[in-house]
């Protein structure tokens, strides 16, 4: 019994709940159970929120009692430790923030709180969530579920091993440019980076600057999303750049009146692509294709111009440097080396800034002219399936590049804001996962959530998860 909860999904488990065939005390019980079994060898956790159970027994009476349920009512929910979490610890990886509780939750936390959900957990991540391996001086490194010897990815990869090892259904993670996306494949569960704004950045770190930030769900299924998605996006009165007020449907919206018209792209564009990614993208386009979609191989010639990294790179580090600078300040050495790497970077010139800045605008433009005649995009989420800790350099089709290319198809999406989702539809011949990236035009999100749901329905790895 224990295993079927815990690898059910948040939906799945929020039904059973309501139609009282499982109780919340205990499906918190089989995930703390889970927890206290599996962790040890993961270290996804950073610390267990003591008021789990309780919670737990409250959900219990709301539902005997007939109480008014919210649609995520009993189901207990994990958060990166990034995200401040009121009365539980929030340490953003960083010995510098040893102990620190926030006395309120984000919003994106208090939103799954009244929808129901049950803080759970706490989740793993590089320090400052700045670095594609979660690992740092506070917490230790996560491993991947699927594979010890490889990581789980960064910066939300405390959080997707926990999920992939069923430690938690459903949970919270940041993305920056790769966060949310790239653990998810890594660790072969789904992520959703909703358009920039959708999802308010209130009570997380940094405050700013937080252009290219964004917070969104990690789950075990594309519905997952959709309904975690639901209770998530709208603003919040906080966020500047949380404004929309564009509607969003749980179900996953009405499917279309026509055939979605599909791209699919591997290269060129975002950096050189392991084989079996590329075959892996290609047969989620023929899946697609044999649903009776338009499908087509595409090129993004702004994305040939611009490499999105570089233009990322120019921008990013003008802007996050002060950030790292007042954060860090007096506490050398409590520092992680890729903070100390942050802060020591030359700083972008404005001749160099301005014209990134001019290249962001042509990545925009170059998106808004596919998205004229296409609805969605099919990519890689990664060049290659999870790789070994520790290691500095990737070699991929016999081409070495830096490790920071793990993000050459992901950070696009940063740079633009636009909506992209990372799903698994393949096995690498070591056994790991490998995802595919759908991407929306602006507020989209419906769109990929139902091409994610067509491809999840004849998916041929659904249901797979590691033996720990």
């Amino acid at each position: 019994m224990t295993q079927d909860i815990i690898f059910t999904d948040a939906t799945g488990l929020a039904e059973l709940i309501r139609t009282k065939q499982l109780s919340p005390v205990e499906v918190v019980r089989a995930h703390l159970d889970r927890i206290a079994a599996v962790d040890p060898k993961v270290n996804a956790i950073v610390t267990v929120a003591d008021g789990a159970l309780a919670a737990a027994k409250e959900a219990e009476a709301a539902v005997m009692t007939g109480q008014d349920l919210g649609p995520l009512h009993g189901v207990p929910f994990s958060v990166k430790d990034s995200i401040d979490t009121a009365g539980v610890m929030t340490q953003r990886g960083s010995p510098i923030f040893k102990g620190r509780t926030p006395d309120t939750d984000a919003t994106s936390v208090a939103r799954m709180k009244k929808a129901g959900g049950i803080l759970l957990a706490k989740t793993n991540l590089p320090e400052f969530s700045y670095w594609i391996e979660s690992d740092n001086l506070l917490s230790g490194r996560s491993n991947n579920p699927w594979d010890l010897d490889r990581t789980p990815g960064g910066s939300s990869g405390g959080e997707s091993a926990a999920i992939a090892a069923g430690m938690s259904p459903l949970g919270l993670g940041t993305d920056l440019a790769i966060s949310v996306r790239g653990p998810a494949a890594q660790t072969g569960i789904v992520s959703l980076k909703a358009t920039h704004g959708r999802v308010p950045m209130t009570g997380i770190w940094p405050r700013a600057p937080r252009r290219f930030w964004h917070v969104g769900p990690m789950a075990r299924s594309i519905r997952d999303l959709a309904l975690a998605f639901s209770q998530l996006a709208g603003p919040d009165g906080q966020d500047a750049f949380a404004t929309s007020t564009v509607p969003f449907d749980a179900g996953l919206g009405a499917a279309p009146d026509r055939k979605l018209r599909v791209g699919w792209m591997v290269e060129p564009g975002f950096g050189p692509i392991d084989s079996q990614v590329a075959a892996t993208v290609k047969a989620a386009a023929e899946a697609l294709k044999g649903e009776g979609h338009h499908v087509e191989e595409v090129r993004i010639p702004a994305l040939e111009r611009d490499f999105a990294l570089d233009v990322f790179n120019k921008l990013h580090v003008m802007e996050m440097k002060p950030a790292f600078r007042v954060a860090t300040a007096g506490h050398e050495d409590l520092m992680y080396r890729m903070s100390k790497t942050m802060r020591s970077l030359p700083d972008t010139s404005m001749e160099d800034y301005v014209a990134a800045e001019q290249a962001a605008e042509r990545l925009r433009d170059g998106y808004a002219t596919y998205f004229r005649d296409f609805d969605v995009l099919l990519t890689p989420v990664l060049p290659v399936p999870a790789h070994k800790h520790g290691i500095k350099d990737l070699v991929v089709n016999g081409e070495t590049v830096d490790l920071t290319y793990l993000q050459g198809a992901t950070v696009p999406l940063n740079v633009t804001g636009l909506p992209g989702l990372s799903m698994r539809f393949g096995t690498s011949r070591e056994g790991l996962p490998i995802n595919v990236q759908l991407v929306g035009r602006w507020q989209a999100e419906t769109t990929i959530l139902h091409a994610a749901s067509v491809l999840e329905a004849v998916s041929p790895v659904r249901g797979l998860h590691p033996s720990l």
